[in-house]
């Protein structure tokens, strides 16, 4: 795995930024299949996909929430600068596992090139992620409550801690 001094991490994009369209990778066809569709009035603030070659707690790659200058499209490779981590349990059906969110920058971004972790963010960009990710499983009936808000070390060690063998 590449360390993070200026090095960076492939991420696949599975849905694009304002999409209402939730999209998923199937690891038996290997292609995306179409999901779900967001509640009314939700939709992606941002590219969202996962980091290949990697296995969370969930059972399915490392999500990863890519803040890019404009929306990516379904399937495309982007090498991305992770630049931190939501960390989270997720209740479902009575069942809490742990189910992160890493968010990254693409290498080339102009509009983001001097974020090098969330502390360069501004607090309300922060916020609403958060937000996002909470108020959208809340509609689904999931609990999703962020435990942390991590640096791009602690986001480079779960990558390594999930690669899949």
């Amino acid at each position: 795995m590449k360390k993070q001094n200026g090095k960076t991490t492939p991420v696949i994009i599975e849905t694009p930024r304002g999409s209402r369209n939730k999209y998923k990778y199937d690891e038996q066809s290997g292609r995306l299949k179409f999901s779900k569709v967001m509640p009314e009035g939700m939709m992606f603030p941002y590219d969202f996909g996962f980091i290949p070659g990697t296995r969370a707690e969930d059972g399915d790659p490392l999500d990863v929430l890519v803040l890019s200058d404009e929306p990516m499209f379904p399937g495309c490779e982007v090498e991305c600068r992770l630049v931190g981590a939501i960390k989270a349990n997720q209740t479902e059906d009575g069942e809490t596992r742990r189910n992160d969110r890493l968010i990254a920058i693409p290498a080339m971004s102009v509009r983001y090139a001097s974020v090098k972790e969330l502390g360069d963010l501004e607090p309300a960009v922060l916020a609403q992620i958060e937000a996002f990710f909470t108020n959208y499983q809340k509609v689904l009936n999931v609990g999703f409550e962020v435990t942390d808000i991590a640096g791009p070390k602690t986001a480079q060690k779960l990558v390594q801690k999930n690669r899949a063998a």
